[in-house]
């Protein structure tokens, strides 16, 4: 029994395996026979259509479509361009004459004409007026040199002996002072409300003027101090 069921075994393995190369030779045949999808044949092309197509390509023009109703001028071939007519030249500029004592090709140099001067005679010997004739009064009478010659020092310096609360205690320093051959000046100035009597010498243009007087007094026992003033 159990033979029996072998030998039905191999008959069916071996009918299926007939079968299943019948059927896999079966399709191989149809799928060589069948056109393969989404893809065409091509017919081959004759010369005229080549010919055709050729020309068309030859004559096209980009540009086409933004001429309009009126289409563009074709362009000139060469038989054209050769039967044009030639363009006549401009006839040449004459050139200019050199100028005596400049080579030739050279471009003369411009001729410049200084202008005349006016012709006035400067006052000689006659100073300058000044812009203020009544500060040089007052400057020349203090003994100050006049405002051309003050350019060098912008200041003016004084040398005070003291500054005193009374006019009698100003007056007794001046008499001293004089004694000793110093010309000075009692000048009355408020300051914090109340009066004050200052005794000053000068004024002097020059500082080192001013500061041999001011050691002049401090040697003699005089509490001297230096005093500048914009002019």
């Amino acid at each position: 029994m159990r033979s029996r069921q072998q030998g039905n075994f191999a008959i069916g393995l071996i009918v299926g395996l007939v079968l299943g190369l019948g059927v896999a030779l079966g399709v191989a045949v149809y799928v060589t026979k069948v056109p393969i999808p989404f893809m065409t044949k091509t017919q081959p092309r004759a010369a005229e259509q080549d010919e055709a197509e050729a020309r068309k390509n030859r004559d096209w023009d980009p540009n086409s479509p933004l001429y309009g109703k009126q289409p563009a001028k074709p362009a000139a071939t060469p038989d054209a361009a050769a039967t044009a007519p030639p363009v006549t030249s401009a006839p040449p500029v004459p050139a200019i004459a050199a100028q005596p004592g400049t080579a030739p090709g050279t471009a003369p140099a411009p001729v410049t004409v200084a202008p005349a001067k006016p012709n006035t005679p400067a006052a000689a010997g006659k100073p300058p007026a000044s812009a203020d004739p009544l500060g040089d009064l007052a400057r020349a009478r203090a003994g100050l040199p006049a405002s051309g010659d003050a350019a060098s020092d912008p200041f003016v310096y004084f040398v005070q002996a003291g500054a005193f609360r009374t006019s009698d205690d100003a007056e007794s320093q001046r008499a001293k002072l004089s004694l000793m051959g110093v010309e000075v000046r009692v000048t009355e100035r408020e300051q914090a409300g109340r009066p004050v009597f200052r005794v000053r010498a000068g004024p002097f243009s020059k500082k080192d003027d001013a500061d041999r007087l001011k050691e002049r007094l401090d040697g003699a026992g005089f509490d001297a101090a230096l005093v500048r003033v914009q002019r």
